[in-house]
């Protein structure tokens, strides 16, 4: 079955023919600023099992000097998913719609979350990145 998502105005939808993996929360200093939370939650996706439905009009995007970015609605200002190289990376979990059958499976870069921050116990943390899956 898809899994779908869209923005906060529902201007912006999409759909994955697949399904989520490596669902991780990154706690540095750039995604709380992007994501407007202590956190991001982000899960990777193929690439070619992405599609946009409705909204791709609307869309802007930011992308750094290594050639990862974040896309967002302009309209309500909603992080959709995260680009590299123009190709979707990976979605952000707020935008999906209804349970993504995922776990957030580790914490990146807790070295440098927010000293108001409390991180739960039992929970996968690494101080920087971590390995990336096999």
């Amino acid at each position: 079955m898809a899994i779908r998502g869209e923005c906060f105005c529902g201007g912006i939808q999409y759909q994955i023919n697949g399904s989520l993996r490596d669902a991780r929360s990154c706690h540095c200093s750039r995604c709380r600023k992007a994501f407007n939370a202590q956190a991001s939650a982000y899960a990777l996706v193929e690439a070619q099992e992405f599609q946009w439905l409705a909204g791709e009009d609307m869309l802007t995007s930011y992308v750094g000097e290594h050639g990862f970015g974040l896309q967002f609605c302009q309209k309500c200002g909603s992080t959709l998913c995260g680009v590299y190289n123009g190709a979707v990376h990976g979605v952000t979990l707020g935008c999906v719609n209804g349970d993504p059958e995922i776990e957030i499976g580790r914490h990146i870069f807790v070295a440098s979350k927010a000293e108001w921050e409390v991180m739960p116990e039992g929970v996968v943390q690494y101080a920087e990145g971590s390995p990336e899956p096999g």
